[in-house]
């Protein structure tokens, strides 16, 4: 950590003076003591993410630029270690990440980080921005995610689990293959969002806005639906021990998709739908209304 921490320093004090900022100007600007400025620039202490976030907008320059993996034009030399068995040995690189588990995050600007992956479980955030961000494998336990922007993010492979989701902006994000589990996700938008090879499982869906989103191989399986609009093709999916409450498919082509043992399905609307013949077996075995549904007939 000493390395890391001298790391930052050395980068603080970087920007710092390409900014023409004295280290007391840049304590008023933090509301912080120009001594505390002092320690984190000779490495004896250091800024939380908070702070640092503050210190990214003050210096004009990316949260990422303080991690140890971005790269800048003049990149701090690692300190030399002792008892190398021989010259010409690598120093390894400290292994230090983000962690922001267990925290109370608002107004945070986290755009563009990346391998957070388990580093944000059990933690509340709103107001944050994740815009355009690596966050393939993400775990997400028992958070509370309020109005949070994660726009053109990449979230495949994610789990999401046992969490709050409400306000937030997910729209064109890549969700393939992301597992969301007794979760409860309200009034998001997932427009132009691919959800192919996604599992939704024992979660609350309700009120979300879905446009032009991708549904390929995606599972609901006892989950919740309610006040949502599925528009474009849903192929290859499966509903099944879902309860529905106004839903409707509008515009939308059905094509190899499953409903079985739904509940208030008969309420479901389908208007200008077109599904092929097993879909519509399926879906009149559901005892859906099958009003508004139109069979493809598919040449041989």
């Amino acid at each position: 950590m000493m390395s890391t921490t001298k790391s930052i320093g050395s980068k603080i004090a970087e920007a710092r003076k390409k900014k023409d900022l004295s280290q007391a100007e840049l304590a008023q600007h933090v509301s912080i003591s120009p001594q505390a400025v002092g320690k984190w620039e000779r490495g004896e202490s250091m800024p939380d993410i908070t702070t640092l976030n503050r210190l990214a907008d003050i210096l004009g320059v990316d949260l990422n630029y303080f991690s140890e993996d971005f790269p800048t034009k003049e990149p701090v030399r690692p300190e030399p270690v002792l008892n190398k068995k021989r010259e010409g040995t690598p120093v390894p690189k400290p292994d230090w990440s983000w962690d922001m588990s267990q925290g109370n995050w608002t107004d945070a600007d986290f755009s563009g980080l990346k391998n957070l992956k388990e580093k944000f479980s059990s933690s509340n955030l709103k107001n944050c921005q994740f815009k355009n961000s690596e966050l393939s494998g993400l775990v997400l336990g028992k958070n509370n995610i309020e109005r949070c922007d994660f726009s053109g993010s990449d979230l495949r492979n994610s789990k999401i689990q046992s969490s709050n989701l409400l306000n937030n902006n997910f729209g064109n994000c890549s969700l393939i293959d992301t597992v969301f589990y007794k979760s409860n996700i309200e009034k998001c938008d997932f427009s132009l969002s691919d959800f192919s090879g996604a599992e939704i499982t024992e979660t609350n869906m309700e009120n979300n806005m879905v446009n032009d989103v991708v549904w390929k191989f995606t599972k609901f399986s006892r989950t919740n639906i309610s006040h949502m609009i599925f528009t474009g093709t849903i192929e290859d999916c499966h509903f099944e021990h879902c309860s529905f409450y106004g839903v409707k498919f509008e515009n939308a082509t059905i094509l190899n998709t499953f409903f079985k043992y739904n509940e208030r399905f008969k309420k479901v609307l389908f208007v200008n739908c077109k599904v092929d013949k097993i879909t519509y077996a399926f879906l009149k075995n559901n005892s859906a209304n099958l009003e508004g549904i139109s069979i493809i007939e598919f040449s041989e």
